[in-house]
């Protein structure tokens, strides 16, 4: 795929930006634990595949995903790597910078880390927009997918659940092991709690400490909400959801 940074050699690359109007998509994700069933990237593979869907109706550039995020909360389980903040930030400037130095002007940051990463990736946007002559786009599923979550009949956000098991069942099945899921309901937080489609969420999300963490992966393998809910039929209507809302958004961009 042409559109993938990494594939182009450097003619290619600065055709390609000019093809996608000088917009182009980061895939930030995470390597972590996701529970029994779920590989340790997929919050990077939700990134790819949604920037990937996404450039081939806007010729948009990809820039090779960001495999880490900020996962302390996850150190409890094998196979989880956490950067610190504030090494993210400095990371993605100068992703950014460099970038913008061969024409283009206007980023897409996809994030596939949920809620965890946007506390760094908005620091990285302020700071690239006052440094640098660039626009910033932040793009996030569960932001972007509130209004149909409840038609699908997910339950609240978590982590390893039914959104993310039945998005990764339609585009990357083969890395799916669904008889392994472990369901471990989201119990009801007054005021706190951090799902997007719930009208009183609050933004003041604060990672779970090791020791909530180590009772997740006590009970369930570390997962949050109800994977055995999961379905291809549902993860397809997600997926192409957030297709459309991203193609909204490059194509605003490209103007």
């Amino acid at each position: 795929m042409k559109n993938w940074l990494q594939e182009n050699n450097w003619k290619e690359t600065e055709e390609q930006i000019k093809r996608g109007k000088g917009v182009a998509i980061i895939p930030i994700g995470s390597t972590e634990q996701h529970g029994l069933h779920l590989p340790v990237g997929t919050d990077t593979y939700v990134a790819i595949t949604l920037a990937e869907a996404a450039a081939l109706e806007t010729d948009a550039l990809i820039i090779p995903p960001l495999w880490f995020g900020w996962s302390p909360h996850h150190m409890v389980l094998p196979g989880t790597i956490t950067i610190r903040a504030e090494v993210l930030v400095e990371y993605l400037f100068d992703v950014i910078k460099s970038m913008s130095e061969h024409g283009v002007k206007k980023f897409v940051l996809l994030n596939g880390h949920r809620i965890v990463n946007i506390i760094w990736m908005q620091l990285a946007a302020e700071k690239v927009q006052r440094e640098l002559d660039v626009e910033i786009k932040i793009f996030d599923p569960a932001y972007m997918s509130k209004d149909i979550v409840k038609e699908l009949g997910y339950g609240p956000v978590g982590h390893a659940d039914e959104i993310e098991s039945s998005h990764m069942l339609y585009r990357y099945e083969e890395l799916v092991q669904i008889d392994k899921a472990v369901d471990n309901p989201i119990s009801k937080k007054d005021l706190y709690s951090v799902d997007p489609a719930y009208e009183h969420d609050t933004l003041c999300y604060v990672p779970s400490s090791i020791k909530v963490a180590k009772a997740h992966a006590e009970k369930s393998g570390g997962t949050t909400g109800q994977p055995s809910k999961s379905s291809k039929e549902k993860g397809k209507i997600y997926h192409d959801h957030l297709v459309k809302n991203l193609v909204k958004v490059i194509n605003q961009l490209q103007i």
